[in-house]
């Protein structure tokens, strides 16, 4: 079989850096998989060169707008992409991601979009709000803010995404990675001072935690992915999700990961 992995989020040498990624590339050549690895922000092509010549593309993240056009290409074409070109470009709304998860009963704090920041002043008497950017990864421009002064300074342009804070009840972010039928957890400080914070402390996800995945699971139709939930006052608050994750910290990340890309692959091949 034939798989390309696409780099492409903010910071694409780190992403190639981590170790669940290189071990998981060790893994997938050393079951046979004939792999390239495509960084579309360090290319220049012509469309016409953008060719379905492989089984299966991974999207490790289109986060940057070049792996976001060269993902839409190739699926445009018809190749094959794991997790689901349409879903991952979604889940890269956070608007549309946290309606569908609301939708399917899944907790999120208060959620408010407006096209003018000034709209927002008001809510603040309830309470601190989050602004973040709708299109946002790896907590870049995530805010905290209790005055309008806060509030409108370095405002992103619209559509202005915003949610009512929540205090963590330990200080800490709790990471949830779902690989398949596994669920792991994970407590990280945030905002992330350095690489080595993604792999955090782990810790044995309840009951609620892993009801809380089967619905994300149905609701992304995916079942591979990130999430992060607050949990407040005894009450959890998922506030972010992504469609693959560093899934550092995650025990025997770089083989299941793999497995489940392999299984993509099977699954496509039955089609």
């Amino acid at each position: 079989m034939k798989i390309a992995i696409i780099f492409g989020g903010s910071s694409p040498e780190a992403q190639r850096k981590n170790p669940v990624t290189v071990g998981m590339i060790d893994e997938l050549r050393s079951r046979g998989v004939d792999l390239d690895l495509i960084e579309p922000s360090m290319m220049n092509f012509e469309l016409s060169e953008v060719q379905n010549r492989h089984d299966l593309y991974v999207l490790k993240s289109i986060a940057n707008p070049m792996a976001l056009s060269y993902g839409a290409a190739l699926n445009a074409i018809g190749a094959a992409t794991f997790n689901p070109f349409p879903v991952v470009q979604r889940i890269r709304n956070k608007i549309a991601t946290l309606r569908l998860l609301s939708e399917h009963g899944v907790p999120i704090p208060a959620t408010y979009v407006s096209s003018d920041a000034e709209s927002l002043v008001p809510l603040l008497k309830d309470g601190p709000l989050v602004v973040k950017p709708y299109m946002g990864s790896r907590g870049i421009g995530v805010r905290r803010v209790t005055t309008r002064a806060e509030l409108m300074r370095d405002i992103d342009p619209p559509p202005i995404l915003a949610q009512r804070y929540h205090p963590s009840d330990d200080g800490l972010d709790h990471k949830i990675s779902v690989i398949g039928d596994n669920v792991f957890g994970r407590t990280r400080i945030f905002p992330i001072r350095d690489y080595s914070d993604k792999i955090g402390t782990p810790f044995e996800v309840d009951d609620e935690t892993r009801e809380i995945a089967v619905r994300m699971s149905k609701a992304l139709a995916i079942d591979m992915f990130t999430f992060d939930i607050i949990v407040s006052r005894g009450k959890p608050y998922v506030v972010d999700v992504g469609s693959f994750g560093s899934m550092m910290g995650v025990p025997d990340a770089p083989a299941l990961v793999a497995h489940r890309i392999i299984r993509a692959w099977e699954e496509r091949s039955r089609l």
